[in-house]
């Protein structure tokens, strides 16, 4: 059993939507094939991944130093032990050889997308849904039959007033939806409070309004926030600062009483660790947000969940960043705290399955082989023009 091709491409998610620090008019994502040689159908078994959005295509890093590092690797090198499959970690290791530490960014963001190819195809090589080959090998078999998921969207359109804000809220709740997040921080405060109200007048109140600024506030303009959504008691506020502005982070805790959220531009063990340590962040209420297909891979992401529980958190209280099916794959098979959901922006790549229903804010797995990708057809048919099938 090898790696027998490894093909990658760059897919557009441009739309005209921004948030409180980019606007995405040239975001881009990489797509991977990763082909073994294994026949089924008449056809290669094949894993299929991709980055998430906001930080676009990496296909410099993968065409000129991961990709070439695999397919240098000696025969067996890539396989686990009883040599019936591919061992995630060794090929993260192979793929990652001769890289300094520290510096996590675009990087981790190729490896990323390249891990969740690696784990696709892992998963159909054991001819098993992703949730559940995670279920059995990392968390003793235990799984849940629903997930907590929540739409990301409430960004900055060009013209979109409060009527059309509170109409795409409206229609993530016809949806089946019941926690939704909104786009803070691109403009004042004064301006964006008639937005925030809007929204929970609609919801019936704050507590199922997340709320997120993109890292875009200073210290004294994430207190003025804080100061003034505390009474909401919203469901969480979302990365008030520089993801990398630990101080700042603990801060604005000592003196928010809500639940803070952030994580989601960290790339790696190390700088969740760091967030853990110097952030503030309260495991009783505050939640954690690494994106595992921006922070090197789900093969990352086990080792920063066996980090957190060893720092006395729960892993309940992660919650990936993403929006995809690889997130939902993840909160799933390993207990967390539930998943983000992009149902209406960066298609074809956000979102889930096509069958997939949700209901009471709830969405269910699916019993699709490996990720799934196949089960939601229009991204599907565009990995394939892209990288091939």
């Amino acid at each position: 059993m090898q790696i027998s091709d490894i093909r990658e491409a760059t897919a557009s998610i441009r739309s005209n939507i921004r948030n409180a620090y980019v606007d995405f008019s040239q975001m881009t994502v990489s797509v991977i094939a990763v082909e073994s040689d294994v026949m089924r159908h008449g056809k290669p078994v094949t894993g299929y991944g991709f980055c998430s959005n906001g930080r676009y295509a990496q296909g410099g890093i993968l065409r000129e130093r991961l990709i070439p590092r695999l397919r240098a690797a000696a025969p067996g090198a890539l396989l686990n032990d009883a040599g019936d499959n591919f061992e995630p970690r060794k090929i993260r290791n192979t793929m990652l050889a001769n890289e300094k530490p520290g510096g996590h960014g675009d990087r981790a963001v190729a490896a990323g997308a390249l891990d969740m190819a690696v784990w696709d195809l892992v998963a159909k090589l054991a001819a098993q849904p992703l949730w559940r080959l995670l279920s059995a090998r990392y968390n003793n078999g235990r799984h849940d039959e629903q997930v907590m998921v929540y739409p990301g969207g409430g960004y900055y359109y060009p013209g979109k007033g409060l009527d059309r804000l509170q109409d795409e809220m409206r229609g993530y709740r016809d949806q089946g939806y019941k926690v939704v997040k909104m786009k803070i921080g691109a403009v004042p405060l004064a301006e964006d409070l008639p937005r925030i109200e809007a929204v929970m007048a609609l919801l019936g109140g704050g507590g199922d309004l997340a709320v997120d600024a993109n890292g875009r506030f200073d210290l004294e303009t994430a207190l003025a926030y804080g100061k003034a959504l505390a009474p909401f008691s919203l469901f969480w506020f979302e990365e008030p600062g520089d993801p990398l502005d630990f101080t700042l982070n603990a801060e604005l805790a000592a003196h928010y009483p809500g639940a803070l959220a952030t994580g989601e531009n960290l790339f790696s063990l190390q700088d969740a660790r760091n967030l853990i340590r110097h952030g503030g962040m309260r495991p009783d209420r505050d939640w954690i947000q690494v994106d595992p297909a921006l922070s090197y891979g789900l093969t990352e992401y086990l080792d920063i969940i066996d980090m957190v529980e060893a720092m006395g958190w729960s892993r309940r209280r992660l919650i990936p960043h993403g929006g995809h099916q690889l997130a939902l794959a993840l909160a799933a098979g390993l207990q967390l705290g539930g998943s983000e959901s992009y149902p209406g922006v960066f298609q074809p790549f956000g979102g889930f399955a096509d069958d997939t229903v949700i209901a009471g804010g709830m969405a269910q797995p699916g019993e699709h082989i490996g990720i799934g990708m196949e089960a939601k057809a229009t991204m599907f048919a565009e990995i394939l023009r892209l990288v091939g099938g």
